[in-house]
C-alpha cells in the first residue's frame, strides 16, 4: 500500500479502524460520519489520510460493521466508489457498540 505522507505513516490501519468504529458507535442509529472526521481525529495534516481512511471503511464495509452511504445509498464494499461518502453503522446495532 502506497502512502501519502510521512504523518500518516505512522499511523495503523488498526487504529484508524479503532477510531472509525469509535465515531461511528457515538453517532445516533441512522446517523452517519464523513471520512474527514476520522482523518481529523488521527493527524493535524488529515487531508493525506484521506485515501487509507476509505480504504479501512471498504474492508469494515465487506465485513459488516459500517454500512457506507453515498447519496443516501448503501454502496457495495466491492464496487468502485468515486465520490463524497458518509459512514454509518449497519441496521440494528447498538449505538455505542464497537
Amino acid at each position: 500500500m502506497q502512502r501519502s505522507g510521512a504523518a500518516d505513516d505512522a499511523l495503523s490501519d488498526e487504529r484508524i479502524a479503532e477510531t472509525l468504529l469509535v465515531l461511528v458507535a457515538g453517532r445516533a442509529p441512522g446517523r452517519s460520519i464523513c471520512p474527514s472526521e476520522v482523518a481529523r481525529a488521527l493527524t493535524p495534516d488529515w487531508r493525506p489520510l484521506m485515501p487509507r481512511v476509505r480504504d479501512v471503511a471498504r474492508r469494515l464495509a465487506r465485513k459488516g460493521r459500517v454500512v457506507v452511504t453515498q447519496g443516501g445509498d448503501v454502496r457495495d464494499p466491492r464496487a468502485d466508489w468515486r465520490g463524497p461518502i458518509r459512514i454509518s453503522q449497519p441496521p440494528g446495532s447498538a449505538s455505542g457498540s464497537i
